[in-house]
């Protein structure tokens, strides 16, 4: 009975050991881009109907090819106070953040996330963007 048992520990142990397991390296060839800038206050507009805030900036790194390929991710840094990113979409101080991507710009929308004849609030103070541009093999 040990010589039996033995002799299955030896087989499971040969067949885990010969598992293969495989290493994903991510290609030097194509590097990620992190871009950071500046939302200032008087950059924001109201919608013609006081239910939005936009603003859109500018982003020659998004050309034709980065537009049809490559992922957008967008974050802000809403309270300068705390050091912080977030990732938008998102819902912050009652206020729905979110993104539009076009080739050459991203505009930034902010809602009430309630009813909708609340007005948004005008940011105050700079806000912090950061883009990151995932670039892709395609």
């Amino acid at each position: 009975m040990k010589k039996l048992t033995i002799l299955m520990l030896c087989i499971a142990t040969l067949g885990l050991a010969s598992c293969k397991k495989e290493v994903l390296v991510p290609d030097a060839g194509l590097p990620n881009q992190t871009i950071e800038t500046v939302i200032n206050a008087n950059q924001w507009t109201y919608s013609e109907n006081n239910t939005r805030l936009s603003t859109t900036i500018n982003f020659p790194e998004i050309d034709d090819a980065t537009f049809r390929n490559d992922g957008i991710l967008v974050y802000i840094y809403p309270n300068n106070s705390v050091a912080e990113y977030k990732q938008l979409p998102m819902v912050f101080d009652a206020q729905a953040y979110s993104y539009i991507v076009r080739r050459g710009s991203i505009t930034i929308d902010i809602q009430t996330s309630g009813d909708n004849v609340l007005t948004p609030t005008k940011p105050t103070a700079p806000i912090g963007l950061r883009v990151v541009i995932v670039t892709s093999s395609q």
